[in-house]
């Protein structure tokens, strides 16, 4: 490991329990900075609700002050009661589509966080998947506090266990497997996130809006990379908040998550075009194994700063 990943490692490591709510609260409302909480979701009855009730009493309706001062569920277009569980909850629900309405919208996970800085407003955005179970409000409370407390800290992503089953430690098999080994080759000052993949993560907007979006599985690498590169390291930190349970993926399902990584990895270190944007997989049927070929992921959105929507209502 570099010795400057061993220096941030030490200075820019943290635990959620290293900054207590009133701490918190006493800075935001010194600086009058402002808080938006987004979850993007896609069939995520099931869960969604429970980490919208626990943010509304924790961190919007329980301290003096509010913590979070927007919660938004940016619904993809989910088949189920997402939506209407989210809405009961107390999150304020966008769908996708009715964001910038005249791109017509993408499918993935990026293009909706990407969507989502058009729909909120705060100075600080933290990005929460809608699947965890177990919620603790560590989650937002845990990665927003730094950047309420230290002006020099610019993005920050929240680390843990991610137990498979009775296995502890063994989830995030995508990033044990591709997005480390990428990042430590080929990014090495990045090597010290545990969680690089994770989807919590809290960042100013000023950066955000700079950076371009992958609008599927690689935004988390993307953002990641293009953060070092605009920033720096010492801009990037990451809080210890526990213990992460959540749906996995099957093993066909990571393989086209791991080519979506791959690809981001590979459009950052060329900037060219792959020659085959699309995975083959196998899966057998009644006659033997059947090829099933999907697309990766291959568009990416600009920078938010340059949307001429976004600029109308920032200056609004």
């Amino acid at each position: 490991m570099l010795e400057e990943v061993e220096r941030w490692l030490a200075d820019r490591s943290w635990s959620a329990a290293d900054r207590p709510l009133d701490q918190l609260l006493d800075r935001k409302r010194a600086a009058g900075t402002t808080v938006s909480v987004v979850l993007p979701a896609l069939d995520e009855e099931a869960t969604v609700g429970a980490i919208v009730e626990v943010i509304r009493r924790e961190l919007i309706e329980g301290p003096p002050v509010p913590l979070v001062d927007e919660l938004v569920v940016v619904d993809s277009g989910s088949r189920d009661r997402t939506a209407e569980v989210a809405a009961k909850a107390g999150a304020r629900v966008v769908h996708r589509d009715e964001i910038l309405p005249r791109l017509p919208a993408l499918p993935g996970k990026g293009e909706v966080l990407w969507r989502s800085l058009l729909a909120t407003d705060g100075d600080i955005v933290c990005f929460v998947d809608a699947d965890l179970r177990d919620f603790s409000a560590a989650f937002v409370s845990g990665i927003v506090g730094p950047l309420l407390t230290d002006p020099d800290v610019h993005f920050v992503k929240a680390m843990y266990d991610r137990p498979l089953g009775d296995s502890p430690g063994q989830g995030g098999r995508v990033t044990e497997l591709v997005a480390r080994p990428l990042l430590n080759l080929h990014w090495p000052q990045l090597a010290g996130f545990v969680q690089p993949l994770g989807g919590e993560y809290a960042v100013r907007r000023s950066l955000l809006e700079r950076l371009p979006f992958p609008v599927g599985y690689g935004v988390e690498l993307g953002l990641l990379v293009d953060a070092l590169h605009t920033v720096g390291l010492d801009a990037l930190a990451q809080v210890d908040v526990g213990v992460r349970l959540h749906r996995h993926q099957d093993g066909q399902a990571l393989g086209r998550m791991a080519a979506a990584i791959y690809r981001t990895a590979q459009v950052r270190l060329s900037r060219g075009h792959l020659v085959r944007p699309e995975l083959t997989q196998f899966e057998r049927g009644p006659q033997g194994f059947v090829p099933r070929t999907y697309p990766v992921d291959t568009e990416e959105r600009p920078p938010m700063a340059g949307i001429a929507e976004y600029a109308l209502r920032r200056v609004a």
